[in-house]
């Protein structure tokens, strides 16, 4: 299956996310989030990028690999080129990434937009800047999705790397309820603000 399998060589706990931003900055601090939260980052600055990583993208070059794990793809909504729109169609029309979660981040709260990508697939749609409580809502996002496709497999020794991935660190970092208020939160917050 595309969400990867768990008894491959390297380290068990940790989840593999592919994050794509244009911005530097917002690579940087969601690659940082991610790492905090014990995650391996690959980060990759366009929609374009991210289809090549993963093979995606038609060239016999490009990498297509098949043992390539990828438990969790972020993106960010507005990129030249290639949107995060785009490439989420793009994801869930091939067959070897389509169960992949997506989750689109944008800096704007535009309600049509957010429909538009959840019912095209995303997971969730979060509101930037990103923050810790919503990094450990992904990891939550991709716990459930592998439990899933655990319960299909119902193999023992999945389960078992299953529990070592569930139990794998998280971060004790505190910071003001307003610095970790989940995007989520904040969409709903900011969309009674604007009705």
């Amino acid at each position: 299956m595309a969400l990867g399998d768990l008894s491959s060589s390297s380290s068990t706990s940790e989840l593999h996310v592919l994050a794509v931003d244009d911005s530097i900055v917002d690579r940087k601090v969601i690659e940082r989030l991610l790492r905090i939260s014990a995650c391996k980052v690959t980060t990759v600055e366009s929609g374009t990028r991210a289809l090549q990583y993963l093979g995606l993208d038609g060239d016999k070059g490009s990498s297509g690999l098949k043992d390539l794990k990828v438990n969790l793809i972020v993106t960010d909504y507005s990129m030249p080129g290639l949107t995060g729109y785009e490439l989420l169609k793009k994801i869930k029309e091939s067959s070897a990434f389509r169960e992949i979660p997506v989750v689109i981040m944008s800096s704007e709260n535009i309600q049509p937009r957010i429909e538009q990508c959840m019912t095209e697939g995303a997971e969730d749609f979060l509101l930037k800047p990103v923050k810790l409580a919503d990094v450990k809502r992904l990891k939550e996002l991709i716990m459930r999705v592998l439990r899933e496709s655990f319960k299909t497999t119902s193999s023992s020794s999945s389960s078992s790397l299953l529990s070592l991935s569930l139990s794998s660190s998280s971060s004790n970092v505190v910071s003001s309820p307003e610095d970790n208020t989940p995007s989520s939160k904040r969409m709903k917050l900011e969309s009674r603000v604007h009705d």
